[in-house]
């Protein structure tokens, strides 16, 4: 999980000398700043600001709660990616210079049953001064959860609580995003089941979130607009497996470069490396998560009766509520027998979701902290190999910023550049490069 750090003085936005201390005032100051100047930094400050200073928004009601999120009765006769309703929103419930909507669209589960997601598109308010048609970048966001109210849509649109946090940890990407003119759209990938590492289910919601985005008129995206996908860590997931579908469930979608940082691989040993840590939370989240998305995989007979306990309690938890709750426990407490993590329920469960099964015939830029201290390196570099041998184009830095979250911050320029460079018809070379 990415932290921010924050301190107080006479310059920060949340400070007495700079007036209005909500979160409102805070965040537009923020926006300001960033917009004028181009200051990932202050974007930064506007996301510890508004994780510090929370305020309640009882008019934004959670997504299970929300009648916008209801999928209609006829949510069969679709195609995937069909816009099924839609919503102007202010991003963040703020007048911010951003054009935002909300669309509720229709995609295909891993089950193969139809489903209704929600995407939240952005757009500058300024023109587009760069070569052809406005592009659009399909920003991941580590959804990283069990329930709805974690996911990006509740948090853009304005709601207050800190289940917003992971998304407000992305916002200077994304402001670094639209301050370049780039259109953006952030779907709820894990789906209105909240599917925590279904690489299916998040590859196609990504796809079709796009095609939405592409179809809805307001956004300004024409057939000629090129197309860019980024995400880290839960995000480059999700990313990552859109990328290995997108050939066989969308090939309308040509994407210009796609871009993932400390990506998700080797889910066993990623468990394994936090369980009994103070990231002892996400093993159990990997945990519930799987053990939930198929029933019949075997995985909850591993469990104790404080593992069905635990189930049912965290049922609508997001990963930093279960790493605050969970700070250096051991999931084998919640099971029938140690080593659960090594058990063949898991092993086979956490086999079916891990990438590499396919390589994305599109431009890649991946890169990963040498030492990552929540998903392990090792598994990173078998994955670049294995892309590699299996034909795809890639840059891959191994990083030596030390760390998951320092490496996110740092190496976002290198992930944007290439967006950049991408979005400018700069042509990249066939085959990999790695350093």
């Amino acid at each position: 999980m990415r932290r921010v750090s924050y301190r107080r003085d006479s310059a920060s936005p949340w400070s007495g000398a700079s007036g209005d201390r909500t979160l409102e005032g805070v965040m537009r100051r923020g926006f300001r700043t960033w917009w004028r100047a181009g200051l990932l930094g202050a974007a930064v400050t506007l996301v510890a600001a508004a994780v510090a200073i929370p305020a309640t928004r009882a008019d934004i009601p959670y997504p299970d709660d929300d009648p916008f999120y209801t999928a209609p009765t006829s949510l069969g006769e679709y195609a995937n990616g069909a816009i099924l309703n839609s919503r102007p929103i202010q991003v963040f419930g703020l007048p911010l210079p951003v054009a935002g909507w909300q669309l509720q669209y229709r995609t295909t589960g891993s089950d193969d049953a139809a489903a209704a997601d929600v995407t939240t598109v952005l757009a500058p308010l300024t023109p587009w001064t760069g070569p052809g048609d406005r592009p659009l970048l399909s920003y991941q966001i580590a959804e990283d959860s069990l329930g709805t109210r974690c996911a990006p849509s509740f948090a853009l649109r304005g709601g207050r609580d800190f289940s917003i946090a992971t998304t407000l940890l992305d916002v200077p990407f994304l402001a670094e995003a639209l301050r370049r003119g780039w259109a953006v759209v952030v779907s709820d990938y894990e789906g209105p089941a909240s599917r925590f590492f279904d690489g299916v289910n998040s590859g196609r919601a990504v796809l079709d979130g796009i095609r939405a985005a592409k179809s809805f008129a307001p956004l300004g995206i024409t057939d000629a607009s090129l197309l860019g996908a980024w995400g880290y860590s839960g995000g480059a997931f999700a990313t990552l497996w859109a990328m290995q579908l997108r050939a066989g469930y969308a090939p309308e979608l040509a994407f210009a470069g796609v871009t993932s940082g400390g990506v998700p691989t080797d889910i066993p040993a990623l468990a394994r490396g936090v369980d009994g840590s103070y990231q002892a939370g996400l093993a159990v989240l990997i945990l519930i998560a799987l053990a939930r998305n198929d029933s019949g995989n075997g995985l909850a007979d591993e469990l104790n009766d404080n593992g069905h306990a635990l189930m049912a309690q965290e049922a609508t938890a997001c990963g930093g509520d279960l790493v605050g709750r969970h700070l250096f426990g051991h999931v084998d407490d919640y099971a029938t027998a140690p080593g659960i993590l090594g058990s063949p329920p898991f092993l086979a469960a956490t086999g079916h979701q891990e990438l590499g099964g396919w390589a994305p015939d599109v431009p890649m830029y991946l890169y990963h902290s040498n030492n990552d201290d929540v998903i392990p390196s090792a598994g990173f570099s078998a994955l670049v190999d294995r892309y590699c041998a299996l034909g795809a184009t890639l840059t891959a830095v191994h990083s030596a910023v030390p760390g998951h979250n320092p490496a996110a911050i740092v190496e976002a320029w290198g992930a944007m550049n290439y967006l950049s460079d991408r979005f400018a018809g700069v042509p990249v070379a066939a085959g990999c490069t790695v350093r």
